[in-house]
């Protein structure tokens, strides 16, 4: 076995990429059912010619299961892995459902400028062209590229590199899903070439107040991050969401509105009224791709913060990241 320069850490969190169907043409109902991390390092025998590569299992669940509690123990995992003088890199398996709130999360919080990147699959592994094999090889090469370093957490799947601050899951069931719909991609895979042609202009890592000290002092001080709840815009919306979502405690409510973060007629006092109980209201929007900006006067004289370029999801996870931390959420917005 060839000696390689780069060790990589895999850290295997479960999703479709360890999943497994009744048959190779079953593509979707599928479960995770006994296959770890170990099933997918050894059906790729080639990633000893790409690093020496160590692994670890932080969890074996589907990713439309994740919680903070589990994206507090990955990210610490990462540190630690990423602290070693041996460790060119860290690689998460992760299931593509959230993969692109835990990148964010990581993207923010993990202050190593050592490549993280994040990849999964679209197929399970008893899939006919099941693609994880394929797509954990090539997130180990980028892994072990120090072209990397520097550009924040990234996920790759498909040939295609995006940043974690930008990317988004497209499409429910076709392998080629993730993509920045505005923002594009940092680079691509060609065979074993991998092409570098942009960096995200976000501030991430160590740029950032976001730490896992101050988290997890919040977690052990209320018992959990702060709740940050999203509602979504649509005809005949009436605010009882969000009047649902401050009775259940949300310290912010993300709201996916129309267009530029429009706000129903008969919504509007319902957000209203949670600003004036200190609720931070943060204007998304549900189109998917553009920017949400400062709309009505009335909205930012009561204090509603637009979310950019962030898709509703991302911004509940920098709204949580800022309550948590004490940073302005307004100030947050325009930086990360």
């Amino acid at each position: 076995m060839p000696h390689c320069a780069s060790k990589v850490v895999i850290l295997a969190t479960g999703g479709t990429i360890v999943s497994s169907g009744a048959s190779a043409t079953q593509m979707t109902g599928y479960s995770i059912q006994g296959l770890g991390v170990e099933d997918l390092l050894s059906a790729v025998p080639m990633l000893a010619d790409v690093a020496d590569v160590e692994a670890a299992r932080v969890s074996n669940i589907d990713s439309s299961s994740m919680t903070s509690e589990l994206w507090l123990k990955l990210a610490n995992a990462v540190e630690e892995a990423l602290r070693r003088e041996d460790v060119s890199g860290v690689v998460i398996t992760h299931g593509t459902d959230t993969m692109e709130e835990t990148a964010f999360f990581l993207n923010l919080v993990v202050k190593s400028e050592k490549p993280v990147v994040l990849t999964g699959a679209m197929r399970p592994a008893t899939a006919l062209s099941a693609e994880g094999p394929l797509n954990l090889l090539n997130a180990v090469r980028i892994a072990s590229d120090p072209k990397a370093a520097g550009r924040g957490v990234l996920i790759a799947l498909n040939d295609v590199i995006v940043s974690a601050r930008d990317a988004t899951k497209t499409h429910p069931t076709n392998v080629a899903t993730f993509r920045g719909p505005d923002l594009g991609m940092l680079g691509m895979i060609a065979g074993t070439h991998i092409e570098w042609i942009a960096r995200s202009e976000k501030a991430h890592g160590a740029a950032t107040p976001f730490t896992l000290e101050a988290l997890e002092a919040r977690v052990a001080a209320d018992g959990a991050l702060p709740r940050v709840d999203i509602v979504y815009s649509h005809v005949d919306d009436d605010g009882v969401m969000v009047r649902s979502a401050m009775a259940a405690g949300a310290r912010a409510i993300v709201h996916a509105g129309t267009g530029n973060g429009s706000i129903h007629e008969k919504a509007e006092g319902a957000l209203m009224e949670a600003a004036a109980h200190g609720v931070l209201v943060v204007r998304a929007s549900r189109t998917p791709s553009g920017m949400t900006v400062e709309g009505l006067a009335k909205w930012q004289d009561a204090g509603f913060v637009p979310a950019g370029t962030l898709n509703p999801q991302k911004a509940r996870v920098l709204a949580q990241l800022s309550l948590a931390c004490g940073v302005d959420p307004a100030l947050a917005f325009r930086t990360f």
